[in-house]
This record gives structure tokens, sequence and C-alpha cells, in this order.
């Protein structure tokens, strides 16, 4: 039997049911010297399974010619997989998307005198020797279909097959059906494989995944779009617009009764165009999330959930792009995506939003998983519909969760005063109010620490070693007494809940011993078992309970009570407080040259990356504001002058932050940086969500600092 199974409900590892979480980390888009604690910062916000594309043009630009070196090293990569201890899916294409350039597709390929992504056999061929290059990398990380003993667990064939491309009739499940022989016939011989399968993609008989984004940035109107689907309870599963800058979204090609509701691509941000500067905000993420659950969904995938950097190509840029026949243009470099992980490593507030629901199917997934969406008749199916109130319930019948969903991204949401919500067994939860922008799930008849609970006016986030049970309140539930309904009143004596604030819960980190620790830094625990806090200025950690040794650098100040629950016994977390280094590091910034195309400033760096040379375990930003169309950064490298990054305007109040740390290793002149500002042409022709005025033809540096981040060794 595969340790890796399915029903129509969810997957099974080894025979048990099983909510993971998926996160998309492109390794040729990242510095390698960076992969693990990446993969170790990922593993903290709750992903067990990291999927990532082969982008073929960044193996084979040139025709025979691979290059498997550096940031390109696959191999290299399933062995940082395998340090720190997470499984894979390996979406081997041949086409990506991946908003590269000819959707990783390489250039010499489209020269061919055969057509692409159809059923000839030259153009399989071709594959073959593809698929036959990628496993000499991944044999040695490749799961059998009846163990669970290595990296990869499953590949994913081809993306949006018959909807972006393609075939779309039943010649395409043949195609797909083709791809699959060929990858299994070179070796890829795994537990799973998968598809996508949104907008009448193409998934030859393999396990379907779904999607769903906050907004469309490939939408070609410059303009506020319509309230999006995703924030609604449903039964359909395809988000109609995923991709609709290549095909017109309509139904889905597999019978959903036989699949489990998978996703592969919610947005865990959204990468922005030229013409669409839409900004994902945590949540955007964390009500889509949330939606998605309550509709059914036992496996949380985002894509991306680590941004990253297009490669240098050898005869090209390798970004998407008009001038490749596609609808957009994109930045050259920066695939930044307002990811949880940010393009420089930056753990963001989107990460903190995901691991609510990672950290509670975590803890709560094998039960979970059974349960069933039940939505009620009366729950609004129109995503333009603002004024009703949008609920679910998963539920066997008897008892599960109750889910609420009153934001929509950019829209106000009617606000609903005292509910009365019934749930489908007939408990009755007490009455509530649902502000706009709320959402939140809640237990009926669950068991939590041995004790039945009725009804919880609070949510799980995860069990501890010692048997207690942490919840956390809505934004704006204080503290208080009666968070829980007994289904005995005796049984309140023996319940051990913890009821932390949203805030606190946003900031928890549950380690592997158990333990929890609380801090507005991240902290992750590196492969050796080293727990690392990562953080900015003045450090603060909470500790449940407290830590064994007292880490390098910090005092103990006391302890705080944080349970929320004043008719629960006191939690009490101890506390311990480090004082930021002070460095005095200028950045330099003068205006070289002004036209009516651009601005030009040299940027001189050396203090403070003098003072990154001296200590390894911190990096540090420069943050830009600026006011314009775009912004690129150059430097010289080897005498030459090359792109660094670039970057695309967004809002004045969103800085641009370059990591400099990854810089280091190569010869760059920090004196001579150059950045240019370009102004806005057209602002007809562009979508920001808060327009400056920039009629004038601005293209001009706001503001700048330096900040710096502290890597701290919490527990040895």
């Amino acid at each position: 039997m595969s340790a890796y199974t399915f029903d129509e409900r969810s997957l099974f590892r080894n025979g048990k049911r099983w909510f993971p979480v998926m996160g998309e980390i492109h390794y040729s888009r990242y510095p390698h010297e960076y992969w693990r604690e990446s993969l170790n910062k990922m593993k903290a916000g709750g992903v067990d399974i990291v999927s990532a594309y082969t982008i073929w043009i960044h193996h084979e630009e040139i025709e025979g010619q691979y290059d498997f070196t550096g940031d390109r090293d696959l191999h290299g990569f399933l062995q940082a997989c395998r340090d720190c201890d997470v499984k894979l899916l390996l979406r081997i294409g041949p086409w990506s998307h991946a908003e590269a350039r000819n959707g990783g597709f390489p250039d010499w390929l489209l020269k061919k005198d055969f057509p692409l992504r159809e059923n000839d056999e030259r153009y399989f061929e071709t594959v073959r020797k593809w698929y036959a290059r990628l496993y000499q990398e991944s044999k040695d990380f490749i799961c059998a279909p009846d163990k669970d003993d290595n990296v990869i667990i499953g590949v994913q064939i081809e993306n949006e097959y018959g909807h972006c491309g393609g075939l779309s009739d039943e010649s395409g499940d043949q195609h797909m059906k083709r791809l699959q022989q060929i990858a299994k016939e070179e070796g890829f011989n795994v537990p799973l494989y998968t598809a996508t399968g949104w907008g009448g993609a193409r998934t030859g008989g393999m396990l379907p995944v779904m999607g769903g984004y906050c907004d469309a940035p490939w939408d070609q109107r410059v303009t506020k779009i319509e309230p999006s689907g995703n924030f609604v309870f449903t039964y359909e599963r395809n988000d109609h617009n995923i991709g609709s800058d290549h095909g017109l979204g309509y139904g889905i090609t597999f019978d959903a009764s036989k699949f489990p509701y998978l996703t592969a691509e919610l947005g865990g941000g959204l990468q922005v165009t030229a013409h669409r500067r839409t900004i994902a905000r945590s949540e955007d993420v964390g009500a889509m999330t949330l939606s998605k659950m309550g509709s059914g969904c036992n496996l949380l995938g985002y894509y991306m959930y680590h941004g990253g950097t297009n490669p240098d190509g050898k005869l090209t840029t390798l970004q998407e792009s008009k001038a490749t026949g596609y609808l957009n243009d994109l930045p050259e470099k920066n695939y930044d995506f307002r990811a949880p992980i940010r393009e420089y490593g930056q753990m963001s507030d989107t990460l903190r939003e995901i691991k609510l629901y990672s950290s509670f199917v975590h803890d709560f997934g094998e039960e979970f998983c059974g349960l069933a969406a039940d939505i009620p008749s009366e729950n609004p199916s129109q995503p333009d519909n603002t004024k009703d109130l949008r609920y679910s319930f998963r539920t066997d019948g008897k008892k599960g969760y109750l889910f609420v969903n009153n934001y929509v991204r950019l829209y106000d949401m009617a606000e609903h005063k005292n509910c009365k919500i019934t749930a489908p067994d007939g408990t009755v939860f007490p009455e509530m109010d649902v502000e706009n922008k709320d959402y939140f799930f809640l237990p009926f008849n669950m068991e939590f620490s041995g004790v039945k609970v009725k009804t919880a006016m609070v949510t799980p986030l995860c069990k501890l070693s010692d048997g207690v049970t942490v919840f956390y309140a809505r934004k704006n539930q204080k503290a208080g007494r009666d968070f829980f309904q007994f289904e005995n009143e005796s049984d309140s004596t023996k319940a051990k809940n913890l009821v932390l604030s949203r805030e606190d819960a946003l900031n928890s980190w549950k380690l592997a011993d158990g333990s929890l620790l609380i801090s507005e830094g991240g902290v992750f625990t590196d492969e050796n078992g080293k727990v690392h806090l990562i953080s900015q200025g003045n450090a603060k950690v909470y500790a449940y309970p407290e830590l064994k040794n007292l880490p390098d650098g910090f005092k103990k100040s006391g302890s705080l009570n944080k349970n929320l629950a004043e008719d629960m016994p006191a939690v009490e977390f101890a506390c311990y407080e480090r004082v930021a280094e002070n460095f005095s590091a200028n950045l330099v910034v003068k205006e070289k040259e002004s036209s009516p195309d651009k601005t030009i400033y040299s940027l001189d760096l050396s203090e403070p990356v003098n003072q990154l040379k001296k200590k390894a375990s911190r990096d540090c930003f420069v943050k830009l504001n600026y006011l314009g169309d775009k912004a690129r950064l150059y430097g010289l490298v080897d005498g030459k002058k090359m792109l660094l990054d670039d970057h695309f305007f967004m809002d004045t109040k969103l800085s641009w932050d370059i990591g400099l740390k990854r810089y280091l290793k190569h010869n760059i002149d920090f004196t001579k940086l150059e950045l240019e500002i370009y102004p806005m042409q057209d602002l007809k022709k562009v979508y920001l969500e808060e327009a400056p005025d920039l009629s004038g033809g601005d293209c001009k540096l706001l503001d700048y600092s330096v900040s710096w981040e502290e890597d701290s060794v919490l527990i040895c």
C-alpha cells in the first residue's frame, strides 16, 4: 500500500487522514547559500510540503547546454530539503508559466519546426530529454510509491494545460497521460501525480489541484475589479479568474466527487504587473484561506510562499513580457510577490496570518479532514453581495466548526448585530456581533484536552505538550469570562485552555518540544535543532514554559499571564529581553542627474556593508520610498555595470526593501551604486490602489533609511 493516498475527502499519510500545508519556492530565483535558512523559515510558518517549478529556460537556455550549478543546482536544493526534513512536490513542466519568459520554454524550443504542447512525437521526444535530465538530478531523492522515506512525494505534470494553451478537448487528456507516462519511463515513479484543474484545464486523470487569488494582476483592466469569488463559501472549486490573461475562465473537466478539494495556487501574495499594481495584504490572504477551509478544502497550497529574484540569462532577460508575446510586462529581476517570505527572506505579516491556520491543521487536521462542508442555502453565493452574512460549517452532523467571513478585499461589508447561528445538529451559538472585516471560525461539540466544549467563542490554535489547548480571540474581543460553554458545567474546572489575543496568536511560535514562544520577531528552528530569533531593534520574547537556559545577550525580566480567559487558570509566560546593538552606518545618497526621462541618484553603501561584513548573523536592509513608475538599482560587478534589482511603484507608504547580505559574495563597488527612477508616462494605463498625484511626471526619491536584522540563538 502506498504511504500517500487519497479518497474523495482528503489525502492520507501512512493510513491517516492528512491536512498538509504546501508552499512554493523557486530555488533558481533565490541564493543557494540561504536555501536551508529559507526552508526552515517556511517550516516555521507551517509548511509541510515545498513545491517548486523546474523552469526549463533557467537550466537549458542554450540547447544541449545544461546549467545545474549555483542557484540552479536542483540536486543541491533537494539535498537542502532532505537536511531540513521537508517533503517536495516537484513541478516538472515542461511548461510552467511562473511569470517566466515564454512560460519557462527556452527560446530555441520556440524555433523548432513542430507544434509545442500538442500531440506531436517530436515534441514528446524533446520533453523526454528534459525529463531524463531532471531525473538525473533528482533520482537520489524520489520517494518510492509504497514508501515514506524520501523527499519527492509527488510531481506535477504541465500547468494549466488546456486552459492556458494546449489542447482543450479529450486529446488534451491524452497529452497529459502521455507526459505522465514519459515521466514514469524516465524514472519519476512517485506516490502522487498532480495537475492543475481550474479553468477547464485537462488533468489526464491525475489528482487535480486548484487555486485562487485575492485579485488578478494579469487582468487587462486598469480599474478596481469586482469582488473576488474567493471570499465566498461555495462548493464550486474553480476560480474563474486565474490565468484570465490566457483563456476565458470556465468549468472543470474532472469529476469532483472522486477527488479531494486540494489547492496548489492559493495566492500567498500577488506579483505586480506594469499595468496593475495590486497590493496583497495579510488579511486578504487570511480571509481567503478561511473561506477555502469553510468550503471543504483539505490542502492549503500557496503560490508563492517565498519570493525571489529572476536570475540573469545568458542570452536574454528571463521575465514574462509583452515583447515575448504575453499580455503583461513584469519587473526584470524582482519576483517578490509580496509573499509570506519576501524577496530577501523577510518573514512577513502574511506568514504570521497563514500560521494561524497551519498551526490548527497540524494539531487538529486529522479529525478536521473528515468533516464535510455544509453550506446553508441562505448563504450568499454571489461575490458582490456585501449585505448578507457569509457562513458555513465543517461537520460530521454532530460536531464541527462554524466558519464566518465578513471580509472582502477592497470592499466594506455590512455589520451584523446580535447574530444567532444554529449548527446543523441544532447547537445554538451564543449571540455574537460580526463586524466589517471580521473573519473567524469557532468549534461546536468538539473535545479539547479531554473536555467536550459545546460551543466556544474563540478559535483553536494548537496543543502544547503539557495538555494545554491554545485558542485565540477575535480582533476586538477583550479579556473576560464565558468564552467556553461546556457540555457539563463541572467540566469547566478540568479544562486546560489558554486564550491568547489575536495579536499574540499571530506572534506565537510552537516549537518541536510542544512549548510556545511569543515574539514580534520571526522564530525558526534550523536543521541542527537550534532555535533562532530574527528581529529588528530591541527584542522581546515570551516563553511558556520558561526557557531552560538564558539565551546569550538576553536578560529575564519577569513573567506575564497571557490568558484572556479570566475563568481559566493563569498561564504565566517568562519574558526575555535583549537590547539591540547600535550601528552608526550612513547611507550616502546624492542626486546625480535629472531629466524628464529619469532621475539618477548615486548611492554609497560602503559604511553599512563594512558593518555587515563584521558580523555574519545579521542582514542590512536599505529602505527606499520614491515617487514614479519604477526604479532600478545598478552596480559595478567586476567593473561591469549590472542591474542588481528593480521595482514597480505601488504606494508611497510601501518602501522598496533591499537586503545587502546576498550581495557581499560579489565583487561590487558599493561606493558607486546607481538608482534610476522613471516617471509614470500615462497614469490612465496603470491601476494603483491608492494613487498619488503623478500627473506632473515626478520621479524622485522621497526618503531612505537603513535597518538592521539580528539573528539570535534562543535555544542551542
